[in-house]
């Protein structure tokens, strides 16, 4: 197997088509190392806080309820960056709860939400690989925008990046080239498991993989939330993190402009390593905020449980009920209070009332009826 050094990365060629450029990739399935002693110390740091953050998902009880936290503020912000306008706290809240005019965008963020849940479930028996990737983003892809554009399979057309296709940002490479270089990912990916295993740090691989499959592009809609889920898939996959709960759209965004030049750069001018220092450094600053949030999280359920709930006398049981269901689901109304306790509804409408005067739950609407409910200290850790 070819070992090379970052800094000798060779993206590609543009290759002239009638009247365009379109990008023909390398393939990556090499073993990269990585000779900068800057870069060297930044992956270490990075590597470090990421078992920081597996050690508190380890230590935090139902953690299932704050990962499902985690992927809502992703889905969001990923379909942000597609365009999509639903806020985090309106991702929480029931469809029917939503305005009818930003349902098509609620459904999306649902969507992703989905296609990550049933991409972590699929990886018990599949390991990455270009089937569980464009199963992926079959379930990305149902029943809303983009429901046409071939939904888990492979583009069968030119896509292209910004104006038309003559005057492109970037043009990635033809369709029939697509199946040849996204079998080289899969091999990449799977590099340390195969004949002639390739190792390479994780956190670098799967920056390469990142850049190579965003260039690649190789469906007509979807392919940024599929590339960004796919870190998180991949750290999970590859047992670096035990449950899912690093996901760098957030840090994409807040740097959005330089996340599309670092990228670009890396198919104009080879600069793999630039791009590479800057995803580590997205690493080690969504690690962090992390961790930040799970020490949080167990800073409000003392308070909560400590402090506040004891007040409540004989209504503790129901109201610590209530308040290990509000982690999972932090938006609520009365109905779904009195089914969650099965109580009468006066019963869960007194119980609202002592938690909002605690502060424990806000009230959002306004209404004398239907009135819906947040769970605003938990909420502002996201």
């Amino acid at each position: 197997m070819q070992t090379k050094d970052i800094r000798e990365f060779e993206a590609g060629k543009w290759v002239q088509r009638l009247e365009y450029k379109s990008f023909m990739p390398n393939k990556i399935n090499l073993q990269w190392l990585v000779g900068n002693p800057v870069l060297q110390n930044l992956l270490s740091e990075a590597n470090r806080h990421i078992g920081r953050l597996d050690a508190f998902s380890e230590l935090i009880p139902n953690i299932d309820y704050f990962i499902k936290m985690h992927v809502t503020k992703e889905a969001t912000v990923s379909s942000k960056i597609e365009g999509t306008q639903t806020s985090f706290e309106e991702a929480l809240v029931k469809e029917s709860d939503i305005n009818p005019e930003k349902r098509d965008d609620w459904k999306e963020v649902h969507s992703y939400i989905q296609a990550v849940n049933d991409a972590i479930a699929a990886m018990e028996k599949l390991p990455i690989s270009t089937r569980l990737i464009r199963q992926t983003h079959e379930k990305l892809l149902q029943g809303v925008r983009g429901k046409d554009k071939m939904p888990g399979e492979y583009r069968s057309s030119q896509n292209w990046i910004g104006g038309s296709l003559k005057n492109a940002v970037f043009v990635p490479p033809a369709h029939d080239e697509i199946p040849d270089l996204m079998h080289d990912l899969e091999q990449f990916i799977n590099a340390e498991i195969m004949e002639s295993p390739v190792r390479v740090p994780h956190l670098v691989k799967i920056a390469i993989i990142h850049y190579q499959f965003e260039t690649i592009h190789p469906f007509l809609d979807g392919n940024g939330r599929i590339g960004r889920l796919l870190i998180t898939l991949y750290l999970h996959d590859k047992k670096i993190l035990s449950h899912p709960t690093l996901y760098l759209s957030d840090f994409f965004e807040r740097n959005r402009a330089e996340y599309y030049d670092r990228l670009m750069r890396v198919r104009t001018h080879n600069e793999l390593e630039p791009w590479v220092q800057f995803f580590l450094e997205g690493v080690l600053e969504t690690a962090c905020k992390s961790i930040n949030t799970f020490q949080n999280i167990i800073k409000l359920r003392n308070d909560v449980e400590l402090n506040k709930l004891i007040t409540l006398g004989r209504k503790q049981q129901d109201a610590r009920k209530l308040v290990n269901e509000l982690y999972k689901q932090p938006i609520t109304d009365g109905a779904q209070i009195a089914e969650t306790l099965q109580v009468h509804a006066s019963t869960a409408n007194r119980l609202i009332t002592d938690l909002v005067q605690l502060g424990v739950l806000t009230e959002l609407t306004g209404y004398k009826r239907n009135r819906i409910y947040s769970f605003e200290p938990y909420i502002k850790l996201f």
